[in-house]
């Protein structure tokens, strides 16, 4: 009996590491024509945001995103949920709560046994149930890499959209979850991996990000975004460049996954996370003594299904990292602040 080919070696890339470099991207939607003709569309393309919003009438929003993606580790199952959990996060980010889902999948149907799609589809639905939402149709096609993930829709209150250009000077920056995803699935296809560091891979992607429905009604939050492929520095960036606003981030405050800095000291990282810094680090000030090369790699790691990185007023961010906390995330902690400056990074110990 031959034995399934291993799901990651199917793709050339997996998760979030997957997305076309930062500055490729801008150029790609350079081009794109503007949509501020259409009054209902509040939010759209202009800055990066992590999912479109259009206002049906005074009191509900409707929030769309899409993301899909190549696997990144070899259970099916797991490929599913991770995948969901990574898409429904966009909707959650924004403030809204998801109401329904549409799958998109991409197999090579020659190549994998339809049980192993079918556990593919099985482990998305799982963490749509889990969120309380359907899978309510979708669309599939035969491909040469297996591809999966959702369109997520979400509702919100007008008036309760969070975008990511909402920052004010003097934020504290939270971040939810640990850094370091990206590390561990290198490791993983390296077979570098114990079974602690990946049930603490599998643990983190698997985590929705359902707290970002309650963030609209915390006082003193401004701007969330949440931080997948371009990393934490990428998505930083992005929340700058939305409030023309600077930030510092403290290196020592980032929070990490279980055995990320021992693999990323000996080398472990994604190409993603050079291609990251690639686009953008010429926006990164760096600490004056300079900065480790594996520091480098853990803050522009993608995070495939990451954190939320959440702009607070200073006086209420004790009150969101406890109500942060009680949800679930317990290692999520303040790792910086909004300045006045230039839409720029400035890393600090």
């Amino acid at each position: 009996m031959t034995l399934p080919p291993r799901l990651t070696s199917l793709a050339h890339g997996g998760g979030c590491g997957c997305k076309i470099a930062p500055a490729v991207l801008r150029d790609i939607l350079s081009g794109m024509p503007s949509a501020a003709a259409f009054a209902d569309l509040m939010v759209g393309t202009e800055t990066s945001d992590d999912a479109a919003v259009w206002r049906l009438n005074d009191r509900q929003a409707l929030v769309a995103t899409t993301d899909f993606f190549m696997p990144m580790v070899d259970d099916p199952f797991d490929f599913g949920r991770i995948a969901a959990t990574n898409a429904l996060s966009d909707v959650y980010a924004m403030g809204a709560s998801p109401i329904f889902a549409l799958a998109i999948v991409g197999m090579p149907i020659n190549t994998l046994p339809p049980e192993t799609i079918c556990a593919v589809l099985a482990g998305g639905a799982s963490v749509c149930a889990e969120a309380g939402i359907p899978i309510a149709g979708g669309h599939s096609i035969d491909s040469v890499e297996p591809i999966y993930g959702l369109v997520a829709l979400g509702m919100v209150h007008p008036d309760q959209v969070l975008k990511n250009s909402g920052g004010r000077a003097g934020d504290v920056l939270i971040l939810t979850k640990p850094l370091g995803v990206g590390v561990l699935s290198a490791a993983f296809k390296q077979d570098r991996l114990d079974a602690a560091g990946y049930a603490a891979l599998i643990a983190t992607t698997t985590r929705l990000n359902a707290v970002g429905a309650d963030l609209p009604s915390l006082s003193g939050v401004h701007a969330v975004t949440d931080v997948t492929g371009f990393g934490l520095l990428g998505h930083a960036l992005e929340l700058c460049r939305g409030a023309g606003l600077g930030a510092e981030v403290s290196i020592d405050a980032l929070p990490l996954l279980p055995g990320v800095e021992a693999l990323a000291r000996a080398g472990v990282a994604t190409g993603a996370s050079g291609r990251n810094w690639a686009s953008y680090g010429e926006a990164i000030q760096k600490p004056p003594e300079g900065l480790e090369d594996w520091r480098r790699q853990i803050i522009t790691d993608p995070q495939t299904s990451g954190g939320l990185l959440i702009a607070v007023a200073k006086e209420a961010a004790d009150t969101v990292l406890t109500h942060v906390r009680q949800a679930g995330f317990d290692q999520s902690a303040i790792v910086g602040r909004l300045v006045e400056g230039p839409a720029e990074v400035r890393l600090i110990g």
